[in-house]
């Protein structure tokens, strides 16, 4: 599965990691550098298996089992707001 932003969603990389716009609403995420990684991951390509592994490649002490949950965790909470679609 490959994602991308919907279209009304607007991005900008922070010193922290990364806010989420959706201009729609006026509603925004801030994610930690963690999630900006996996997100900026998935948007290149990744299919979330590969952004797990890339999780747990930055952090070796990170489970690849826990990489795994964090990215389906991530995934989730990017798609009940609609922030994210499949590409």
């Amino acid at each position: 599965m490959t994602i991308a932003l919907r279209p009304d969603v607007s991005t900008t990389d922070t010193q922290d990691g990364m806010v989420l716009l959706d201009e729609a609403t006026g509603r925004y995420w801030q994610l930690n550098s963690t999630a900006a990684l996996v997100l900026h991951a998935l948007l290149d390509g990744a299919t979330p298996q590969e952004a797990a592994y890339r999780l747990a490649e930055r952090y070796p002490q990170l489970a690849a089992e826990r990489a795994a949950r964090d990215v389906r965790a991530l995934l989730t909470a990017l798609s009940e707001p609609r922030l994210v679609v499949p590409a």
